[in-house]
């Protein structure tokens, strides 16, 4: 199963930064040199929308690890919270593989697989959420 770009890198970018890093170190052997184009973390913005207006505001800043590779042509690029360089170079390597047409089979797979556990992930905490709920018109 094939995954749009901008859906892959969120499933990336979400995913298990142990399983993303073992991943990553297994690719270096599919991938030629690769030139490392920007390790660093930073503070980026999160924006956010008021659901009753419906207008964009920034809650706050967040501290985001990211990576930026390429081998030859292709570019790889990763982007995740916390102070996890390496786990932004593994996203990136991922990245990379699949714009270079390298071990696409396992990298899809590695996606999906990721992709699985976060909507079971997902579907638990909405599950917690919705038990907290409480129906005013009862009481």
């Amino acid at each position: 199963m094939t995954h749009p770009h901008n859906l892959c890198l969120t499933t990336l970018a979400r995913s298990d930064a142990c399983a993303i890093k073992t991943f990553g170190e297994e690719l270096l052997d599919h991938l030629d040199p690769v030139e490392v184009l920007s390790s660093r973390t930073g503070l980026v913005m999160l924006p956010m929308r008021d659901t009753a207006q419906g207008t964009g505001f920034h809650l706050g800043e967040v501290l985001v690890s990211e990576a930026h590779i390429r081998m030859g042509a292709h570019e790889g690029y990763g982007m995740r919270r916390g102070r996890d360089l390496e786990a932004a170079m593994a996203m990136a390597l991922v990245d990379l593989a699949l714009d270079a047409g390298r071990a696409v089979a396992d990298c899809t797979a590695f996606v999906s697989e990721q992709a699985k556990m976060q909507q079971a992930q997902d579907h638990d905490t909405l599950c917690r959420v919705e038990a907290t709920r409480v129906d005013m018109e009862t009481f």
